[in-house]
């Protein structure tokens, strides 16, 4: 198993969270996944190289390594439910997205088991993350983490149809100012790409976690749909023509946020 996760610290106030690429998986859980569940069909691909402009803004970036099958970091510790009544998955998810087993048996993950990896994968990115949090607002005296996700643009057992290109989360506005919002929104809105706020997804746990803008954390999330940055060829490979009109986007959109306070 390498490092459970890679930070690089910036000057700046903006920090970008990056919590689902990863795709290591323990021998001892990877020898227990279905064929399928072994390719890791729920990894948010390539998603940190979507932000590779963050160095040039002077912003930190924090990716987890470890599979989300091994343990969700953006999902509660004691598991709750981030969408009551909607379909979702859990802390150590037992089915994929399209809600096949990811387990040859079948199984869920025990209550031990999830509190041992609850133990040694999740605790160390949060306190990692609410380390780094701590430090910027220190420097800057206010810090900007921005969660970013991407998932399938198409997953009917979780939402209808096809998802938008871009979907902000902001938990309703309550997770950062509404200046933040406004800024991001109207990057969104001139970027051509499809677009929503608020939609099926306000946001998991850590931009819910750690959003306190009256404390001056100012948290968001972007979930992207996939179709905007892969291939159409059902891989997942990235699709260079798309990554040449999206990444743009995303760096408008991190600049936006970075001259809310300037």
């Amino acid at each position: 198993m390498t490092r459970l996760f890679d930070l690089r610290p910036g000057d700046g106030p903006l920090i970008f969270s990056v919590p689902h690429a990863g795709t290591d998986v323990p021998a001892d859980i990877a020898g227990r996944l279905t064929p399928h569940a072994a390719t890791l069909p729920d990894t948010d691909w390539h998603v940190e190289q979507l932000y590779d402009f963050a160095a040039e803004l002077g912003a930190g970036m924090m990716r987890a390594n470890v599979s989300r099958y091994v343990i969700d970091l953006n999902r509660p510790p004691l598991d709750e439910s981030l969408y009551p009544g909607q379909a979702t998955t859990g802390l150590c998810p037992p089915i994929e997205f399209d809600g096949t087993p990811i387990y040859r048996d079948g199984k869920e993950v025990s209550a031990d088991e999830v509190a041992r990896r609850r133990e040694v994968y999740w605790q160390p990115y949060h306190d990692g993350l609410a380390a780094e949090i701590a430090r910027v607002k220190a420097r800057h005296g206010y810090a900007l983490l921005f969660d970013c996700h991407s998932i399938a643009s198409r997953v009917p057992r979780l939402f209808p149809g096809r998802l938008p290109d871009l979907n902000l989360g902001t938990v309703k506005g309550e997770s950062c100012a509404p200046g933040v919002q406004a800024a991001i929104e109207k990057v969104m809105q001139e970027s051509g790409l499809t677009q929503i706020s608020n939609g099926r997804f306000i946001g998991g746990f850590i931009t819910r976690h750690y959003g306190k803008p009256d404390e001056n954390v100012h948290a968001v999330q972007m979930e992207k749909g996939q179709d905007c940055h892969l291939m159409d060829d059902g891989s997942n490979r990235l699709d260079p023509a798309k990554v040449a009109k999206l990444k743009p986007v995303l760096r408008r959109i991190a600049e936006a946020m970075l001259a809310w306070r300037s």
